[in-house]
């Protein structure tokens, strides 16, 4: 089960290091991975200051690239972590995944990129219609 689960990584997540996937459901519209962060924690986006003080933590649910003709949904755990530094006026902050999140984002990065590429290539009205079928 461990050999499938990183294979799946691998092919899910490419280029993203920090990620460890724990499982994957899939049924007739929807495919659904579970992920979290490996990372042993984060920058404060304020200051810079390094922290592994986790605060809590909570699942995120944003929305991937279509795969085999499925919505590809995340539900990713993310954890908030305190800012070290008493001089900062934030006091805690949600980890990011670099190529993958972005602050308050519901779409991945990946799900971003294609979206402006198919705009920008096809743009119009039949951008538009691709572009909603990709987001759904």
């Amino acid at each position: 089960m461990e050999e499938i689960l990183l294979r799946l990584k691998e092919l899910l997540f490419p280029s993203i290091a920090a990620v460890a996937v724990l499982s994957v459901d899939v049924n007739i519209a929807i495919v659904r991975v579970d992920a979290q962060c490996t990372a042993d924690g984060a920058a404060c986006p304020v200051c810079g200051t390094w922290s592994n003080r986790v605060h809590g933590s909570y699942l995120r649910f944003p929305a991937d690239v279509p795969s085999g003709g499925r919505r590809v949904v995340l539900q990713l755990k993310v954890r908030r972590f305190t800012c070290g530094n008493s001089d900062c006026a934030r006091r805690t902050f949600v980890e990011q995944i670099p190529g993958l999140t972005r602050r308050h984002s519901q779409r991945t990065e990946r799900l971003c990129s294609t979206l402006a590429s198919v705009g920008l290539t096809l743009a119009g009205r039949a951008g538009a219609r691709i572009a909603g079928v990709l987001d759904e």
